[in-house]
């Protein structure tokens, strides 16, 4: 419901284990844009769409491997049809740092993560072997319980923590007021963007619907999505350009004007600032032709 704010999510483990292990299919009524003190470990299995983690707005496809720290607001949107439910398309661990402190106590190794935890804050992508065999470890947790599920997620930590394969999503300063009031409105305004993205959307529209002026309402988004308005609605319809340029034999002119821009040169601009090429190369170097889906807003509303 477009009124709802992103939720918090409560997240409950077991007095018999330390983490939470969990295969999730898609839409569920978790998919939503939510934050919560655990860290998360995420994998994508099956899908493509696009990642919303703190300030960062990209695509992702089967097999990306994120992890979340605490706090953190995130969400993976997939593209799907009415009713359509994607099995298993992710894998979510996620548990409680100060538990993992806790064991260090016990175990002096476990100290060592606390630079990768403070890293997590910002949200890590991963990439080459250590994707591959952390996705490999995380498929295996499924058919483990106790300590030898413990042990891979040990094993997990510890290749990921001594990797140099990653990227940081978030920007450090982005330090979003997650309150209910403020998560409300932000809610809304985020559902009204994704399904006017197309449009010849205004600032002075949105504003209004988070009861604000054009200027606070500017000051507003910034500080709560890091990024400006305008580069919100930008990096948006450049994705949805990137899904009609892969998957469509739609000329680029139509692309243009379908995603929401009024003239060719503002969209080539824009593309080429996103991906240090044209759109026309972006065709060529994707090379597919699969069904166009369209984004369903529905997935950022909360439960």
């Amino acid at each position: 419901m477009a009124n709802n704010p992103p939720t918090f999510e409560h997240i409950v483990t077991g007095v018999n284990e330390t983490f939470l292990w969990r295969k999730d299919n898609y839409p569920w009524e978790r998919n939503v844009w939510n934050f919560h003190p655990e860290i998360e470990i995420h994998l994508i299995r099956n899908a493509a769409g696009m990642a919303f983690v703190g300030d960062y707005i990209g695509e992702f496809g089967p097999g990306y491997l994120t992890v979340v720290g605490r706090n953190l607001p995130h969400d993976w949107v997939t593209a799907t049809e009415p009713g359509e439910i994607i099995e298993g398309r992710d894998i979510v661990i996620q548990f409680d740092q100060e538990r993992i402190g806790e064991l260090s106590k016990l175990a002096p190794e476990f100290a060592q993560l606390d630079a990768f935890f403070r890293l997590a804050e910002q949200g890590l992508v991963f990439h080459g072997e250590t994707r591959h065999r952390g996705a490999e470890l995380m498929e295996s947790m499924g058919a483990h319980s106790g300590f030898s599920r413990f042990a891979a997620f040990a094993e997990l930590l510890d290749l990921l923590s001594g990797s140099h394969e990653y990227e940081i999503l978030s920007s450090p300063e982005f330090a979003p007021k997650l309150d209910a009031e403020t998560l409300d409105v932000l809610q809304r305004v985020l559902i009204y963007i994704f399904e006017h993205v197309a449009t010849d959307i205004h600032l002075a529209d949105v504003a209004a619907l988070a009861g604000m002026s054009e200027s606070a309402f500017s000051r507003f988004f910034k500080k709560n999505t890091g990024n400006s308005f305008t580069d919100h609605v930008n990096k948006l319809r450049i994705w949805q350009a990137c899904k009609l340029l892969a998957e469509s034999e739609m000329p680029i002119t139509d692309i243009c004007f379908e995603v929401g821009y009024l003239n060719i040169s503002n969209f080539n601009r824009t593309f080429l600032r996103h991906h240090k090429m044209t759109p026309s190369a972006y065709r060529r170097l994707t090379g597919q032709r699969r069904p166009v889906r369209t984004i369903d807003a529905q997935h950022f509303n909360a439960h």
